[in-house]
């Protein structure tokens, strides 16, 4: 198993490389200019003078090895000097955000906090709620729990984040008054009272993004379920004797967690990309509206970095599935 994940590691970094390489090329290709949003009254000579100074001048192949630079190996030097004190990237330059002229990492490491507190913890509701679920309706297959589940299911992947988000809204900010319909990322948890502040204001957009995830986990653990329920080795543990409990939640369910697997680790990736969405509705100052504020300004360094990491992050939740496979499944070895 070391092997294997110390092999997949090595092959990472070709695949980033490709990876970041094609992020730059599309966004280099697409429409729109950084010099769109100035003013018409600022002179020729001055916008081409700020595109200099952007570094927009240099050629194409120069400015994408510049971008490598900065993010692999100057940013990490500057992750080492703040967690340990040094001054390994004084004087380098970073990676900066032509909206904001400051470093891009500084930027996503204020939002990042914004965006765990609502999709972290919307995904972990969301899984404690789905596979429950999910292992019920399969072994209760077409009872009234089954039934009322999957219609909650279609719900969730019937209904876009942005419908939803808006109804929540009306029914319990407008109607009934009960929760704030606006995230405030400036308030600080500093004692009980400001905790439940927190926790009010975080309500709708969980509950937003848990629907989805609740919807989409649920139907694959009770198809995978339903699969395994119908297997020899089950018959077989059942007629040794065993309990209906351990047969179901032991034998069942570690082989049935074989393909949740996956999609829970693809999962966490995608649901930082589909909670722009709910950002955009609650007003969530996270990752995801730094990015759509970053695509409307033409904010190409920005947009590279964000994408950049969202393909790390399906990257490397691949490897935590693959590595998951092994521990579920003890016949899963990788030689």
């Amino acid at each position: 198993m070391l092997t294997f994940t110390i092999r997949r590691l090595i092959l990472a970094v070709p695949t980033l490389l490709f990876i970041s390489l094609v992020i730059f090329l599309l966004l280099e290709f697409a429409p729109g200019d950084p010099m769109a949003q100035v003013p018409l009254t600022v002179p020729p000579e001055v916008k081409e003078k700020m595109r200099e100074a952007l570094g927009l001048g240099q050629p194409a192949p120069i400015r994408f090895w510049k971008w490598i630079v900065q993010f692999f190996w100057i940013e990490p030097q500057v992750l080492v000097d703040h967690v340990l004190g040094t001054s390994f990237s004084a004087g380098d330059l970073r990676v900066i955000s032509w909206q904001t002229r400051s470093p891009v990492m500084d930027i996503v490491v204020q939002r990042v906090p914004q965006t765990l507190w609502v999709v972290g913890v919307a995904y972990v509701v969301g899984i404690l709620i789905a596979l429950p679920i999910g292992i019920y309706s399969a072994y209760r297959q077409y009872s009234v729990f089954d039934q009322l589940g999957t219609f909650v299911s279609m719900i969730g992947f019937s209904v876009p984040p942005f419908f939803s988000g808006v109804f929540v809204i009306v029914i319990f900010s407008v109607n009934l008054g009960w929760l704030p319909s606006i995230y405030d990322t400036t308030h600080r948890v500093t004692d009980w009272d400001s905790f439940v502040v927190q926790l009010q204001q975080m309500i709708m957009p969980v509950m937003v993004l848990a629907l989805q995830i609740t919807a989409q986990i649920s139907r694959f653990m009770r198809a995978s379920m339903l699969d395994n329920l119908n297997q020899d080795y089950v018959r077989t543990a059942r007629a040794k004797g065993l309990g209906e409990r351990v047969v179901v939640l032991i034998h069942v369910l570690r082989n049935s967690m074989i393909p949740v697997v996956t999609v829970i680790a693809l999962g966490v990736p995608s649901i930082f990309g589909g909670a722009i969405i709910t950002e955009q509705v609650f007003k969530v100052n996270g990752i995801g509206q730094l990015l759509i504020t970053a695509i409307q300004a033409n904010d190409l360094p920005m947009v590279q970095t964000l994408t950049f990491m969202f393909a790390v992050l399906i990257v490397l939740f691949n490897l935590i599935a693959d590595v998951l496979y092994g521990l579920l499944d003890p016949r899963i070895r990788y030689d």
